[in-house]
């Protein structure tokens, strides 16, 4: 039997699966979400990847309420100078290495990734763009064209052509990036694979590689940066500097917004030939910036990095059960395997019962996800331990 509003989602919003949660939250508060009677559930998996700094933390609340007491939209992207624009660009710009400094603000993660496609085909002249077997980088159709699963695309061709992939940490198939391609995208950590890790000379060599061809290296930090990894980019635990980044997930503090970062060079490839190379109505919505920005300074000011590495071990420490085969990880970005999707589900469904929730990748669907918010305490990481292995049992 549904609820009222159970049955109004059924009814009237459009579906994505046939088997939604259906979980039905009045409010969240830090690690937490409540349902209408008041049941808590601990949030492991941070919205996949958004409430880095917790639910409704006090000061991003606090930057969206002055935000909206000067003003909301105003102006189609690129036009008008709003100050909450441009002292996140420059917030940004400070924490990324030179000569990454241009920002140019989306709505999404999957519209960062479609904005810097479309910058590395005009600044380069090429259209073909290597991306890795088992990757995501979005559903829009341009980011879609990048994912090597052709159970998600089939329905949808034609997609874009000149694609091709490449075996994520495999140094022998750099081969295949040469001067025809544009650009590599790649994700600096593999999230929906199941959270696979590469090898610093691996990075080092897609480096190399990229400049020798002329080819730009563009880094999905999607769900790795804003402290996910225990760096504020997760690239930052390699020995390499990207042409372009793409960030957007725990960027916004739990509000919309997404972005693609390069140089000033590259990045004002898109103001000519044609002029307004790149578009968006709402991009970089002064009321999502002002979030971001609050969101950003709370990582730095508040230490959140400091922990994460401490955090992450705990994690391993306690998930340990005959059930679970390994657990990879980097920082809190955590993959606990089973032996297959039959074990996990249950699991899965126990622990959300018992008010923990956490879920499995798309392209790894017999590993749990953790990824909680980067303000979760030690004492909380062990009640969610504690519970998951009784559901385990």
């Amino acid at each position: 039997m549904y609820t009222h509003r159970q049955q109004l989602f059924l009814d009237h919003v459009a579906q994505t699966s046939e088997f939604p949660l259906l979980l039905e939250i009045e409010r969240a508060e830090g690690i937490y979400m409540y349902s209408p009677e008041g049941k808590q559930y601990i949030d492991l998996i941070s919205g996949i990847g958004v409430s880095n700094v917790g639910h409704r933390h006090p000061k991003v609340i606090g930057a969206i309420h002055s935000q909206l007491e000067k003003h909301m939209h105003l102006m189609v992207y690129g036009e008008f100078v709003q100050s909450s624009q441009v002292l996140l660009a420059d917030a940004l710009a400070k924490t990324l290495p030179k000569p990454l400094e241009s920002v140019y603000f989306t709505n999404s993660g999957a519209e960062a990734i479609e904005g810097a496609m479309k910058l590395a085909k005009r600044y380069t002249g090429r259209h073909e763009i290597v991306s890795c077997f088992h990757s995501y980088h979005g559903s829009t159709q341009g980011a879609l064209s990048l994912s090597s699963a052709e159970s998600f695309k089939q329905a949808y061709r034609p997609l874009l052509p000149g694609i091709d992939h490449i075996q994520y940490n495999t140094l022998s198939d750099l081969t295949k990036i040469t001067h025809k391609t544009a650009a590599v995208i790649i994700e600096t950590i593999q999230g929906e694979a199941g959270i696979r890790i590469a090898e610093d000379t691996y990075f080092t060599s897609l480096r190399q590689r990229c400049t020798e061809t002329g080819t730009l290296l563009i880094l999905d930090e999607i769900q790795t940066g804003f402290g996910r990894t225990g760096t504020f980019w997760g690239f930052e635990q390699y020995t390499i500097i990207p042409d372009i980044v793409v960030c957007a997930k725990g960027m916004g503090g739990g509000m919309p917004i997404g972005a693609f970062i390069s140089s000033k060079e590259i990045m004002f490839a898109l103001a000519n030939n044609p002029i307004l190379g790149h578009l968006t109505t709402f991009g970089g919505h002064p009321v999502s910036c002002a979030a971001a920005l609050a969101t950003l300074q709370v990582i730095q000011q508040e230490n959140l990095l400091e922990g994460i590495t401490r955090k992450e071990q705990l994690f391993k420490q306690l998930l340990i059960h005959p059930k679970i085969r390994s657990v990879r990880s980097k920082g809190l970005m955590i993959a606990v395997e089973v032996e297959s999707f039959d074990v996990l589900k249950p699991i899965i469904d126990k622990a959300i019962e018992k008010g923990v929730i956490t879920d499995w990748f798309l392209h790894c669907d017999n590993s749990m996800r953790i990824a909680p918010p980067l303000i979760i305490t030690e004492e909380q990481i062990e009640q969610a331990c504690t519970i998951i292995l009784e559901c385990m049992n």
